[in-house]
């Protein structure tokens, strides 16, 4: 659902992001019990990216550890679920390589996750440094390539945004650095950071607007938590009755911090909107209904004068054969079948008889 092509020197990584619903996310049975993952950042580093040739075998140490830096630091900018309901996979397929791959899956993750729409605070960068020492002297390196690696002193992985760090990573292989080689490090990685950044920027400056036409379309909304049992019914059979009614994907109903949060998933979003329109009614009373409010309505009676709609369970009201139309008719039946679905709006209310009138809101 979104892709980016990050190139730097001779390192280039190919990065896509998908979008999943909450059955995507990946479980982790451990000893403190059952947990569940919402991102996930897959590193593949193949053997012909650096000219070698040998079997492709499961994920090696290299693999898992660089997808763990990328992943860290990426996490402190990716929206809240409660804000961006969607499970995310990144997936960096390593192309060729010549030092800090690790960091060009930080750019092109950046890049991928704005491709897709996804509302990231702000984008990351990365950038690997090198340090070469004998006896007092010391150059430090940016943007190191393998064979400086490979001889250096230090390999020092700096991933943030322009206001700060938000992972590293630090491999030596002298004694140790003081605190004023550190210092000049990180500044220098703050300098080549920003630059990557900028150059990221004029690729793609925010996040699109809309998320991609085959991405899953979710929507989140809050109910009261004392509702969430009357909502999902004896054995889940009004969430499976509204998922049929609806052609819907997934209904999910969870307590987040105190209140219900009820998720919808369907690639039609006009079913969400009706299905949402009709969970929501479903938790109301007559007394907490007002003039101006819009649900979704089932035809369940017509007669010689309108048509009574049933809004949400135990509650019906009327449309008058006025207004089922833009023009006068004749016959409710020409317009309207028993189990017809139309949107309406609520006109006015009798609240002692218990009485409703309802206007259309689905008239072109």
């Amino acid at each position: 659902h979104g892709s980016a092509l990050f190139t730097r020197g001779e390192t280039q990584a190919l990065v896509t992001t998908t979008l999943g619903t909450s059955d995507d996310e990946q479980r982790l049975d451990s000893l403190i019990g059952e947990t569940f993952k919402r991102f996930m950042l897959h590193y593949n580093f193949p053997p012909f990216s650096v000219g070698e040739v040998k079997f492709l075998r499961g994920p090696s140490r290299r693999d898992i550890g660089h997808g763990n830096l990328a992943e860290r630091a990426i996490i402190p900018v990716l929206p809240q679920d409660n804000e961006f309901p969607y499970t995310i996979r990144i997936v960096s397929e390593v192309l060729e390589s010549n030092g800090s791959s690790s960091m060009a899956t930080v750019c092109g993750s950046s890049l991928a996750l704005m491709d897709g729409g996804v509302p990231i605070k702000t984008p990351v960068a990365g950038i690997a440094l090198g340090l070469i020492k004998e006896g007092n002297e010391v150059a430090i390196l940016s943007d190191i390539l393998g064979d400086e690696d490979h001889i250096g002193d230090m390999d020092f992985k700096v991933a943030g945004t322009e206001n700060g760090i938000t992972a590293l990573q630090l491999d030596i292989k002298v004694k140790g650095i003081n605190a004023e080689v550190m210092k000049k490090a990180l500044f220098q990685a703050k300098e080549g950071r920003l630059f990557i950044l900028n150059k990221m920027l004029s690729a793609i400056e925010k996040p699109r607007e809309s998320l991609a036409k085959i991405a899953p379309k979710i929507t989140s909304f809050k109910i009261p938590k004392d509702k969430i049992g009357e909502l999902i019914g004896p054995g889940g059979k009004n969430i499976k009755s509204i998922k049929e009614e609806f052609s819907l994907d997934e209904i999910d109903v969870t307590d987040s911090d105190g209140e219900g949060v009820v998720s919808i998933t369907c690639n039609d979003a006009k079913n969400i909107e009706m299905a949402r329109k009709k969970i929501e009614g479903m938790l109301k009373g007559i007394d907490d209904i007002n003039e101006g409010d819009e649900f979704t309505g089932t035809v369940v009676g017509i007669t010689s004068y309108g048509a009574f709609i049933n809004i949400f369970p135990g509650l019906d009201g009327l449309l008058h054969i006025s207004k089922i139309a833009n023009k006068r008719i004749n016959k409710v039946e020409e317009f309207l079948n028993l189990g017809d679905k139309i949107g309406v709006r609520v006109g006015s209310i009798d609240r002692r008889d218990r009485k409703i009138s309802l206007e259309r809101t689905d008239l072109e």
